[in-house]
């Protein structure tokens, strides 16, 4: 298993950045590599969402499908692994103030057993904790301007 923690605080209220982290349409924007995140079934937000997608790591592309098991807004949410490349993962959005918020992303990425899940997990974990770095960054610039274009209007 390869376990990525990443955390940073965003210019934005807990609803704001919640609303907008939750719905991962959305991922598309931030979310590093992802070259296809679609929404499958009806529920198209919220516990039970299904979403097909595909990343692109270096040279591979990792397919998963992932649902949302565990939501409690404007705090927290977590993706299930369904099927594909085994993801995992929490997402949690801790009120500073009225106009800031920490984000905390916990990503737990299950690699086959044995030699060859061991060196998988070698290869794909500074990779892996790259990208999710990345993203963080880019997550929070993305959030900081459209909570300040809501601001503004």
């Amino acid at each position: 298993m390869v376990h990525i923690h990443t955390e940073g605080v965003v210019a934005a209220s807990q609803q704001f950045a919640f609303d907008y982290l939750s719905d991962f349409r959305n991922a598309p924007d931030w979310l590093f590599g992802v070259n296809k995140l679609t929404v499958v079934g009806e529920v198209t937000s919220g516990l039970g969402t299904v979403y097909d997608g595909s990343m692109a790591l270096g040279p591979k592309t990792l397919h998963s499908v992932v649902k949302v098991a565990r939501w409690e807004p404007p705090i927290l949410f977590e993706h299930e692994y369904v099927s594909g490349f085994a993801v995992n993962s929490t997402w949690q959005v801790n009120s500073v103030d009225s106009a800031k918020s920490e984000v905390v992303v916990d990503i737990d990425y299950n690699v086959p057993g044995g030699i060859g899940g061991r060196v998988l997990g070698r290869l794909l974990g500074p990779l892996l904790s790259m990208a999710v770095e990345r993203s963080r960054d880019t997550l929070r610039d993305r959030i900081e301007a459209a909570y300040q274009a809501v601001r503004s209007t």
